[in-house]
């Protein structure tokens, strides 16, 4: 009961602090002016006032009425409406009145996950081109603040007048290379796919950014999902250990958080101030590295560790329900069409937490929609793409695991996933072209939601066949043939010919080795002379594989294995 009792407490520190206490009468910044609705459903409005109280919603000539229940909460789902506007939609409380202008109806999506896709557009390879022609009046978009909370929260951030966060904003190029506007502006996969989106469907177009850097996927749960599957229950637990602790801790950070910085000046006088001059010069070696695309050096420890931070009570963004409680939460609900979504590196940092993100990933779309209320909505993601040294050998490393773990999650309704292991960067977690990106998976949506006549894939796995050393690969999603090919740039250029890498072969040791691959019609040959009898292939099976299979379209081959051999 205390545990409970504290969370509650917590709680009522938040909402007495919020905007919903401070107002009689009181919506989220979700429903403002310049919001987006979507199109061809029946929408929802909510909101909060006093229990017992008479709220009307009046739009496009109608007129819906509901009393709010004992805890002040109330929703109305309007009509289901055709792409337009602008509108404007009135809501009456008593004798206060809002009135929301510029109101359009369309395409309704949310980009979310870690810094890939918090990677803003003022940064981004294309983006001072793309900035200066971001015209479209009919594009809108609504940045998610975010703040700490063991909690689900129902509120967010109230924006400043001086700020485009916690608002709905007009595409410009001025909101867009505002400085203040999310991080080095609105997320560039976002911006890019909400353009194409636009051109294929000729509709308004609005994007919910809510993305946050550093992520795991159990950061992005609710805590009951977590508790209630036995590979993910250990996240709730450490979530549970934090509001059991709560209070404690609370009354104890004063006095660890001073400990902390007495002991840092301490260290940045006696070792810190040094080491930063050392970092400067390793900071100079890893550019120039990066410039001659040679290896990155190794960088240089301090001489001792400097002082760890006391944890903060309410965790952090990367423990569990640490950016669900503050970056769904207040905008489940609300009417979209679908969710896009890039993440998974934070996964990805120990073979075991890779193997568990099959458990993470499917749970983490099914806990939303269940929140959510809206179906299976669509669900598309990024699937990881190259990143680290170039491979040594066939099989290696943890993001294969992961990547297996995203294609396998398409087994759930409503999933699509774009393949990008071309399109990374060896030395850069955080690839800087993001238009590829942007474009496969909006290539996604148009074939699989919208329903358009276009490829939207690469070769895909469908069968093998061993024959004495050899195994034949049959594949799904052919298309034009088989090719080699490269990305240079934004394109893929097709190599007609060229040798086929990225393929492994094994026999019954498990042991994978370089494999010769050639095309054969509409199948992949594979051998190696050091394995007489072959019983598996696996392609692009590594942090950064060499593969260059694509398709005559210009997709990418998905990284597949033939076997079920265990990762561990």
């Amino acid at each position: 009961m205390r545990t409970i009792l504290s969370a509650f407490k917590y709680v009522l520190v938040l909402l007495l602090c919020s905007n919903i206490a401070t107002a009689k009468f009181y919506l989220s910044p979700i429903f403002g002016d310049n919001m987006v609705l979507q199109r061809g459903m029946r929408v929802p409005i909510y909101g909060f006032a006093d229990a017992g109280e008479k709220i009307s919603v009046e739009f496009m000539g109608k007129t819906y009425k509901t009393t709010t229940g004992g805890d002040g909460k109330w929703a109305i789902k309007m009509g289901s409406y055709k792409a337009g506007g602008p509108y404007q939609l009135k809501l009456t409380h008593g004798a206060e009145t809002l009135n929301f202008t510029n109101i359009l109806i369309g395409e309704v999506w949310v980009a979310s996950g870690q810094s890939n896709m918090e990677f803003g557009i003022q940064t981004e390879k294309h983006g001072k081109d793309a900035i200066a022609n971001a015209t479209d009046q009919q594009i809108h978009f609504f940045y998610v603040p975010m703040v700490l909370s063991l909690q689900p929260l129902y509120d967010m951030p109230a924006a400043s007048l001086a700020s485009q966060n916690a608002r709905w904003v007009v595409c410009s190029p001025e909101v867009l290379a505002t400085p203040q506007f999310a991080w080095h502006g609105f997320s560039a996969v976002g911006y890019y796919f909400a353009t194409q989106i636009r051109l294929s469907t000729n509709v308004p177009v609005g994007m919910i950014a809510t993305y946050k850097g550093g992520t795991p996927a159990q950061a992005w749960m609710t805590a009951e999902a977590l508790a209630a599957d036995p590979h993910t229950a250990k996240y709730a637990e450490a979530h549970q250990k934090l509001v059991d602790n709560f209070e404690t801790s609370t009354a104890t950070y004063p006095a660890r958080q001073k400990l902390y910085i007495d002991s840092l000046k301490t260290w940045n006088a006696e070792v810190g101030v040094a080491y930063n001059e050392v970092i400067k010069k390793w900071t100079a070696d890893v550019l120039a590295a990066k410039a001659s695309n040679q290896p990155a050096p190794v960088r240089p420890k301090p001489s001792r560790p400097a002082p760890i931070a006391p944890g903060n009570p309410l965790g952090t963004y990367q423990t569990p329900t640490g950016c669900y409680n503050s970056g769904i939460a207040p905008i489940a609900g609300y009417g979209i069409k679908g969710v896009i979504w890039y993440q998974a590196e934070s996964n990805a940092d120990g073979l075991a937490d890779a193997v568990d993100y099959k458990y993470l990933f499917p749970l983490m779309i099914a806990n939303w929609r269940h929140e959510w209320g809206q179906g299976d909505f669509p669900f598309l993601y990024m699937q990881l793409p190259n990143f680290r040294g170039a491979a040594v050998t066939p099989s290696e490393n943890n993001w294969p695991w992961v990547r297996e773990a995203q294609e396998k999650t398409l087994a759930l309704a409503n999933t699509g996933m774009a393949v990008i292991t071309d399109a990374g960067e060896a030395l850069d977690i955080h690839p800087t072209n993001k238009l590829v990106p942007a474009n496969r998976l909006a290539l996604v949506a148009q074939k699989q939601i919208y329903g358009q006549n276009v490829i939207a894939s690469g070769p895909i796995y469908r069968s093998m066949k061993v024959d004495g050393n050899k195994i034949f690969i049959s594949f799904n999603e052919i298309r034009q043939g088989l090719t080699a090919g490269s990305l240079i740039g934004d394109e893929v250029v097709f190599a007609e010919g060229a040798e086929l890498k990225g393929f492994g072969i094994a026999g019954a040791d498990h042991k994978f080795v370089w494999a010769k691959a050639v095309i054969n019609g509409n199948t992949i040959v594979v051998s190696a002379d050091a394995v007489a009898n072959p019983e598996a292939v696996r392609y692009n099976w590594a942090d950064n594989p060499p593969g260059n299979l694509y398709n005559k379209d210009g997709l990418p081959a998905r990284p597949f294995r033939t076997d079920d051999w265990s990762a561990m």
